[in-house]
């Protein structure tokens, strides 16, 4: 950061109670007073360059000894300290930190050109100018410290400078980046060379501006569309993460609870409404604060949109951000998974892709696939009641699940960490599996189960004898209708054959079809062999075909007898 320094002479102010002096062989003839400070200075450098010190001693007269009440001076007692060492020609330092504060309090005491040339007020606008809002941090430290002189910087013209300036750096293209700025993602500080900025390189510093501030800064940014929605999420992301997400605050505290759910509406109000602009692992955070904080049902009805938007891009892990345990616990076991939140989110993104014609299938089997997998984590939870598990289950449709073989094990995690569970609410919980759409490992699995009502079992071992009937009958007719175009084959091959042998007797002359009257009866002894014959390959085609389907009726009745032997000893089970 860049710093002024005016004055040349050293520094003989000190202290004594609640008194300032300045080391001088003359005495003092000015009195002023600053909140709890007294200053015993002096006339002749503070007068010539203060025009409001001009006309307060002008009204007193001529009297030797002046004593002023500068209460209401702009900065308080610090600010008035810098333009009194500027007078005295003491060495001061100025930059963005105390920039503010002393411009407000040379503008109060009117240390301006028509004063006196070369005064206070001039030398910081220039430094105004030439180096603060030429900077990058100087001009958001300097924004930053307008929050305690707001009306003062507004009236100055200090807040729209500066935000004129930070907008203009953030949309500077990243490989015109020459200023420093705080970046420190993982992985990137390890790189030893850089071509050009990250594209999000300025997140981090305006992180630090109040909320009112930082929304002043990105909602312009914003108005300009020169920047994607994505980047404008990343700068919420890690402001909520600097401000917000960091540590859970406490419901209980009403001052902090009222300052965090103001800070989560703010941010909520500016996520863009693109599709992806922020993550659905953050729009839960988000969502799961909101539930903490009691933030207002418009806020939640909002942010349960917003997420199921995305809900197919989530992680189990981030539907467990959804509980009311801390977030920066890690055990399980003092977190409570809010499944209600959950199935709200379940149950718009089901609203959602109902409403669209085009909706793809894979989108929401997808989702079918991460709650059965967040039902196997949240399962293992002591203290998860029936009902919650049965009612965020049963919010997919049918068409969501292909397969049952997650929602199995989801409900088999449950009954073996919860031995209490009644035999009612075993058949509940297994009411919603479809034993059709059990895969044959799992199915073997469920036989073997003790822990599973027998209800279940026996519809199990139903389902499978079943299968494996419908297996038998499409082998037995895959083999009939391959006897068949064997025989069907031969047959075409046969005829070709006579056709090709009735081909050569037509070719004979006609000579020898005069010498012989009865040409129709010699023509008829060739097809009455044919048809004979015909009917003889027929004949034991079909004789080939009856065996086969003998022998595979004789095969189809083993595997019966062994698919009940089985259901048997299953029964027995």
């Amino acid at each position: 950061m860049k710093f002024m320094r005016l004055g040349t002479r050293p520094d003989n102010f000190y202290t004594e109670e609640a008194i300032r002096t300045v080391v001088s062989d003359l005495p003092s003839d000015l009195t002023i007073r600053v909140n709890n400070i007294t200053y015993l200075l002096h006339k002749f450098p503070l007068v010539p360059k203060c025009g409001l010190l001009q006309r307060l001693c002008s009204n007193r007269g001529d009297s030797s000894r002046l004593t002023l009440e500068l209460h209401d001076i702009p900065g308080g007692e610090d600010a008035f300290e810098l333009c009194a060492k500027f007078c005295y020609g003491i060495t001061i330092d100025l930059s963005a930190h105390n920039f503010v504060s002393a411009i407000c309090a040379a503008k109060f005491l009117q240390m301006t050109e028509s004063i006196e040339k070369g005064n206070f007020v001039s030398k910081l606008e220039m430094f105004f100018h030439s180096c603060i809002l030429e900077g990058w941090k100087d001009s958001i430290v300097t924004l930053q410290t307008t929050g305690k002189l707001p009306e003062w910087s507004e009236n100055l013209g200090i807040i729209r400078k500066c935000m004129d300036s930070i907008v203009e750096k953030i949309l500077t293209p990243p490989t015109k980046v020459r200023w420093s700025y705080t970046y420190t993602r993982d992985g990137y500080a390890k790189k030893k060379h850089h071509q050009s900025a990250p594209k999000d390189w300025w997140t981090e510093d305006i992180a630090n501006l109040d909320i009112d501030l930082f929304r002043c800064v990105l909602n312009t940014v914003k108005l300009t569309n020169m920047l994607p929605p994505q980047l404008i999420g990343e700068s919420l992301h890690v402001y909520a993460s600097l401000w917000l997400t960091r540590s859970t605050p406490d419901p209980e505290t009403s001052v902090e609870s009222s300052s965090k759910k103001r800070l989560l509406e703010t941010i909520i109000s500016m996520i863009p409404e693109d599709r992806g602009s922020v993550s659905v692992g953050f729009l839960l955070k988000l969502l799961n604060l909101a539930s903490i904080l009691k933030a207002s049902p418009v806020i939640k009805t909002q942010l349960i949109k917003q997420s199921s938007l995305q809900l197919e891009d989530a992680t189990p892990s981030d539907l467990l951000l959804l509980s009311s345990g801390s977030s920066d616990d890690n055990n399980n076991n003092n977190r409570i998974h809010d499944i209600d939140l959950v199935k709200a989110v379940v149950e718009s993104f089901i609203m959602r892709w109902r409403r669209k014609s085009y909706s793809r299938q894979d989108l929401i089997i997808k989702v079918g696939e991460l709650i059965d997998s967040y039902l196997q984590i949240v399962a293992r939870d002591v203290n998860m009641p029936v009902q919650k598990v049965l009612s965020l289950a049963k919010a997919l449709p049918e068409f969501a699940r292909p397969e049952h073989d997650n929602l199995y094990k989801a409900i088999d995690i449950y009954l073996q960490e919860h031995p209490q569970t009644s035999k009612e609410e075993k058949k509940q919980l297994c009411s919603i599996i479809d034993c059709q759409k059990l895969s044959p490992g799992v199915c073997a699995h469920v036989v073997k189960n003790e822990r599973l009502p027998v209800r279940t079992v026996m519809q199990v071992l139903f389902f499978e004898q079943e299968r494996s009937g419908s297996k038998a009958t499409r082998r037995q007719d895959f083999q009939h209708s391959e006897t068949q175009s064997k025989t069907q084959q031969y047959d075409r091959r046969k005829t070709n054959s006579e056709d090709h042998l009735k081909s050569l007797q037509l070719g004979s002359s006609d000579a020898i079809r005069s010498k012989t009257p009865d040409s129709t009866r010699q023509k008829s002894e060739p097809e009455s062999k044919h048809k004979s014959r015909r009917t003889k390959v027929v004949g034991m085609g079909s004789q080939i075909v009856e065996e086969g389907s003998k022998l595979d009726s004789r095969k189809t009745g083993i595997q019966t007898s062994r698919s009940g032997d089985g259901d048997n000893k299953g029964r027995q089970r």
